[in-house]
């Protein structure tokens, strides 16, 4: 016995259950747009396949087989599959559904991360996006591997790297201090007012790029900062400065954190520091597109 699926060709199938549902081969020919002699030859052909008769011929009239009604449903089925499928593989290719894998530094939270997220699920609700909170060194490695598809950075990645990048939003410094600081009163300070204070600061390996902006802050100001405690983490420096530990040097953003005993001022410098989104050479698919559109637009609309 030959277990073997023959081929069936989906215009036989649209042919047979046109024929089916109308019950009249010129009707079904007529909805189909194709002359009776063709759509008849496509109907002896799926019976070929198939090997059993699906239409008994009662004169004018047609009736399904108990062969021809078992193949109507699976037929109906299969194509409003296959309809259902081309439609969804569409979609994709729009970037209107499917899966997005978004990596970001934890402070972005406080930024562009929210109404970024916002507003691309009001336009494209089908989208499953899953947030990944890292910081800029882990998430190039991520992006690199394919374990991401984008990533909020602090600071844009190597130049060297595979990655390309797109800046989308630009922030100010400001500086951290204990609210009981003398200068914690000031509206704005100089870089060089920080020059004989210890210093608490990330660690260099999570986000090199960020590192090195704020050692240039401090070079240009004539000093290099003597650092007194490193972290990993936004809330932990906060909470540090706070304690007395030392101050530091931050995006805007973090004044948003509110702790008692910490204090916030304008550093008088043009340097900021960027948030970049990222995503791999090569690999800009529809939906990277129209999210990396979405976070410019909202990047943009926050800087007024």
């Amino acid at each position: 016995m030959n277990d073997a699926i023959p081929e069936i060709d989906l215009r036989q199938l649209r042919s047979f259950v046109a024929v089916a549902q109308r019950g009249h081969f010129g009707k079904a020919a007529a909805y189909l747009g194709v002359a009776q002699p063709p759509l008849s030859q496509q109907i002896q052909r799926l019976e070929g396949r198939v090997g059993y008769p699906l239409f008994d011929r009662k004169g004018r009239g047609i009736v399904l087989t108990p062969a021809g009604k078992a193949l109507l449903t699976t037929a109906t089925r299969a194509l409003s599959q296959v309809s259902e499928g081309l439609e969804e593989a569409r979609r994709i290719g729009r970037g209107e559904a499917g899966f997005l894998r978004v990596g970001f530094a934890g402070s972005v939270a406080l930024t562009v991360l929210p109404p970024v997220i916002q507003a691309f699920r009001d336009r494209y609700p089908a989208v499953n996006i899953d947030l990944v909170e890292k910081t800029t060194t882990p998430q190039i490695a991520d992006l690199r591997s394919g374990m991401l598809d984008v990533g909020f950075l602090r600071e844009a990645p190597p130049r060297d790297s595979d990655l390309a990048h797109s800046t989308i939003y630009r922030e100010p410094l400001i500086a951290l201090l204990p609210r009981s600081h003398a200068l914690a009163q000031r509206s704005s300070i100089a870089p060089g007012e920080l020059a004989q204070e210890s210093f608490v600061t990330f660690h260099e390996a999570s986000g090199p790029a960020f590192y090195q902006r704020i050692l240039r802050v401090c070079h240009i100001a004539g000093f290099m900062p003597h650092v007194a405690q490193v972290t990993g983490e936004w809330l932990t420096i906060a909470g540090l400065v706070a304690a007395g530990v030392g101050v530091s040097i931050a995006p805007e953003c973090i004044a948003h954190i509110r702790l008692p005993g910490l204090a916030f001022v304008r550093l008088e410098t043009k340097d900021t520091v960027e948030i970049t989104l990222a995503w791999r050479q090569g690999d800009m698919t529809q939906t990277i597109s129209n999210f990396s559109e979405i976070a410019m637009e909202v990047g943009l609309s926050l800087l007024g």
